[in-house]
């Protein structure tokens, strides 16, 4: 990663208040980028007309698209709007790339849910098979197959790079979304209630934020210098690091202390894979890229975080640039 890269580089980022997004445009302001975001409520990537405007005012030379409507569960009772926002909303960022001169490169983030998941043990591969039983894991295949359109026939020859990062299952301070593991112990921790958790036997490759992100900019770094990169990344955990939603919560448990403490639940309804794990050679081989914190080293940053009452995105992200091999 080469810091004065990002210094003064104009850059564009959609969903900037969300969770990955937050941390994003910290690091990128930290590196002396000019950031422009755009996010939900007063911006919409559905709507095509402001997205477009946006981008023109803004001229950047690097899009990231993080903007997304995130959450499984939520897809099953909303999904006309996981679709619009997860497929729509991407086909809109791809059709505004194409009237941005400024863009270089694009990084757009789905998720390590794209694959269609039968239920074996073998890590998710770029080149497997996409799909998903799920709104959510639907929209994002979707999502992929309009990009790979887009970068085939127009974006390639304008000269912009794009290319689609899955990474899944992302820890960190900040998020505070429901439904979603790591808040929903936080919040009961704080309350000095059991935390409910179900699917507590199923395996998932948890990974830091800034592990993630890492190989977010290493990407964009090389796409816009020109290298010729595959179309798509996976980002995740060495095997070793994918681990139960049993083992997460006793860790976090653990950390957090004060006598915090959850339960197993059993919780009928939609649809969960009982594995899930990305093979990230192909990041390795053409990027150098390595997580940097292991899973429990990933729960502790995460657990000091919340725990601290103080908001650490800074004091971590200088602190993980410091482990970056230079």
């Amino acid at each position: 990663m080469n810091p004065d890269f990002w210094r003064e580089r104009r850059v564009f980022v959609t969903g900037h208040s969300g969770f990955k997004g937050t941390w994003l445009s910290k690091w990128l302001s930290m590196l002396g980028a000019t950031v422009t975001g755009y996010s939900l409520p007063e911006n919409d990537v559905r709507d095509l007309d402001r997205l477009r405007d946006a981008m023109a005012a803004a001229k950047p030379e690097i899009v990231f698209h993080l903007a997304a409507q995130a959450l499984v569960r939520t897809s099953y009772d909303d999904p006309m709007t996981t679709f619009t926002t997860n497929l729509n909303g991407t086909v809109n960022l791809l059709e505004a790339l194409r009237g941005t001169p400024s863009a270089r490169a694009a990084i757009l983030i789905t998720s390590d849910k794209c694959y269609a998941n039968d239920g074996g043990d073998r890590p998710f591969r770029e080149e497997d098979r996409l799909g998903g039983p799920d709104p959510y894991s639907a929209s994002k295949a979707c999502a992929e197959l309009a990009i790979e359109a887009y970068r085939r026939s127009f974006l390639d020859a304008a000269g912009v790079r794009v290319i689609s990062v899955r990474a899944g299952n992302v820890i960190g301070g900040g998020d505070v979304s429901r439904d979603r593991l790591v808040p929903d112990l936080v919040r009961a921790f704080r309350a000095g209630k059991r935390a409910r958790i179900r699917s507590i036997e199923a395996t998932r490759p948890w990974q830091f934020v800034l592990d993630a992100l890492h190989g977010y900019l290493l990407i964009a770094e090389r796409a816009a210098a020109g290298e010729n990169l595959p179309g798509a990344f996976n980002f995740g955990p060495s095997e070793q690091s994918s681990r139960t939603v049993r083992w997460l919560a006793d860790v976090m448990a653990e950390r957090w202390g004060e006598g915090a403490a959850w339960e197993a639940i059993d919780e009928a309804g939609v649809h969960e894979a009982p594995t899930l794990a990305l093979d990230s050679a192909r990041a390795r081989r053409f990027l150098g890229w390595e997580p940097l914190l292991d899973g429990a080293g990933a729960v502790t940053w995460t657990a000091d975080w919340y725990k601290s009452g103080e908001d650490l995105t800074t004091t971590q992200i200088e602190r993980y640039m410091e482990m970056i091999p230079q």
